[in-house]
């Protein structure tokens, strides 16, 4: 059986995006209402993240031909993928951020399946534990202020030197004051 040529393009497109991706997450949306949806696809837009609903028949062929075989048992019933190709944190975090203002967390209206990071296939836990990370700007004040943090104790060790010295002269100069 062949595949029809727009679907092999739809493929080779899905293709061509995911290839140039930093991180990936499945979801599953059964029950999402419209306003939710629409909620959802804004805060997905405010932070880079491309979302979108595949058929699974689609994806499917797209992960295989990427090496992300360990996906497929994922591609059942309803899938989004939410993709970035810029931070590997943000679809992650923006779709656990939704399930917890909608307290969606025990309902099944929206679901984690699975991810991709860094080219590595993660379950359900693994992109929840993605979701905790700090965002990029975090990390970076924090390796910046650590880089700082010796510097700035340089600083303080070779002022003290230069104060002790003050204080000995200024000690001399009373003494021959004085004397």
């Amino acid at each position: 059986m062949a595949v029809r040529p727009e679907k092999q393009a739809i493929v080779a497109e899905l293709k061509e995006e995911l290839s140039k991706i930093q991180s990936l997450v499945l979801t599953g949306y059964k029950g999402l209402n419209v306003s939710q949806d629409t909620q959802l696809r804004t805060k997905m837009r405010e932070a880079g993240v491309t979302y979108r609903v595949v058929k699974n028949t689609m994806l499917r062929f797209a992960v295989k031909e990427l090496g992300y075989e360990e996906l497929v048992p994922y591609l059942e019933g309803t899938t989004a993928i939410a993709y970035s190709a810029e931070d590997p944190v943000a679809p992650a975090k923006v779709i656990e951020a939704f399930i917890k203002e909608n307290n969606l967390a025990k309902t099944d209206v929206l679901t984690v399946k699975a991810g991709v990071v860094d080219g590595k296939v993660i379950d359900e836990a693994g992109v929840k534990e993605l979701a905790s990370l700090p965002s990029r700007e975090v990390l970076i004040a924090k390796m910046l202020g650590s880089m700082q943090a010796p510097i700035s104790g340089m600083v303080n060790v070779l002022q003290g030197t230069i104060r002790n010295a003050v204080y000995v002269l200024e000690a001399i100069r009373k003494q021959k004051e004085s004397a």
